[in-house]
């Protein structure tokens, strides 16, 4: 197994085995962690606790059941199945579970907590050209940091936020390098492997994760570029799982060359600026840069065009919306892109995404049938 290989295969272990990861961090460091719930959350905060920062994503292809007697059948999939699994019981092991509300599930779901793990809620300011914005968010982070505190035990120390900032602008720095690599060598990093190096930072210390990637970076940069024979192809949604998913875009040679995905490039987007300014001040300045986002409200809509924009740069053959079933910002954003798409030629294809379906074979169907036309 050449270095590469071993480096993906380890991410994607830890990809795939989220309690696994948990729980080795318990037993090396003796703490436990806390859940984040989709999209954004100021993760920086938790590292500086000592604990372990975990991504809730839901699972895939599990019945939703519980969970209807607490949403109503419209909610998106993502949010049946964090509620299917709390109800479980599966979440009861976190030492806290902190929640952005930037939806109307995310607010439904955060007043439903049905797990033991204590809940800490906290608001994006969607008026976010002002400074009062700012200032809100740095209110709305001072509630986070004292609950964090007494949940957790520990105090959380400027020193300590700086320092977790300073590794989190530098994991999101090498990710950005990273997918930029991907586009380059789409033999190596295919759909399945790109997508676990993504994943699996959300369920490690981001500093372990940076020095796996780095790693990751110099040796696929070491083998020589060779001449892609497939498509490739922009991603844009909330997600773009499972690997079942993924692997019909290996199967047709779909080259993923760039994504703007909540659980993936999203996440890596905006660093938190340097500056005179308290931690927690220029961590809410943060928010005001998000763009092309569609919890992170933008009266100009500028997502289709940074889209567009992405296919200029990669050469890019066309963009591939996953739309996350019941997902009411991104379907309002839709129809905008779609005519901006149009408008530039832009190919471009809708495939819709269900974390309840265990079944691809519709998507297999518009995905060959969109290659062929490509």
């Amino acid at each position: 197994m050449s270095k590469v290989e071993t480096i993906l295969s380890q991410l994607k272990d830890i990809a795939a085995n989220p309690k696994k990861a948990m729980d080795d961090f318990k037993a090396e460091t003796g703490k436990g962690a806390v859940g984040v719930m989709p999209i954004y959350a100021p993760e920086e905060m938790i590292h500086a606790t000592g604990f372990l920062p975990m991504g809730l994503w839901g699972a895939q292809g599990k019945t939703v059941s519980k969970a209807r007697t607490y949403l109503p059948a419209f909610a998106c999939s993502i949010m049946q199945q964090i509620m299917e699994l709390q109800c479980e019981g599966a979440y009861d092991d976190l030492s806290a579970v902190l929640f952005s509300v930037p939806c109307d599930t995310l607010k439904c779901l955060s007043q439903k907590w049905k797990g033991t793990s204590p809940v800490i809620v906290f608001t994006h300011p969607q008026n976010r050209g002002l400074e009062a914005a700012n200032q809100f968010l740095v209110t709305e982070y001072e509630l986070v940091k004292e609950q964090l505190e007494h949940y957790l035990d520990v105090k959380i120390t400027n020193a300590a936020l700086e320092n977790s900032i300073a590794i989190y602008n530098e994991n999101r720095a090498v990710m950005r390098e990273f997918v930029k690599v991907a586009a380059d060598y789409p033999q190596v990093i295919d759909a399945v492997s790109r997508h676990a190096v993504f994943k699996a930072r959300q369920f490690m210390l981001k500093e372990k994760h940076t020095a796996l990637v780095k790693e990751l970076i110099e040796e696929v940069k070491a083998m020589p570029v060779q001449p892609w024979d497939g498509k490739k192809v922009v991603v844009t949604g909330i997600l773009l799982e499972p690997n079942e998913l993924l692997d019909i875009f290996n199967e047709f040679k779909l080259a993923i060359v760039d994504d703007d995905l909540a659980q993936e490039s999203r996440q890596i987007r905006v660093d938190v600026i340097d500056g005179e300014e308290g931690p927690l001040y220029r961590m809410a300045k943060a928010w005001q840069k998000m763009y092309g986002c569609s919890v992170a409200t933008d009266t100009k809509k500028g997502r289709g065009k940074m889209l567009i924009n992405k296919v200029a740069q990669t050469n890019a053959d066309a963009v591939i919306v996953a739309m996350m079933k019941f997902c009411d910002p991104e379907e309002w954003d839709y129809p905008v892109m779609y005519r901006e798409f149009e408008e530039k030629g832009i190919k471009n294809l809708m495939i819709e995404v269900d974390q309840e379906v265990s079944s691809f074979e519709q998507v297999k169907t518009r995905l060959q049938s969109f290659v062929e036309m490509l």
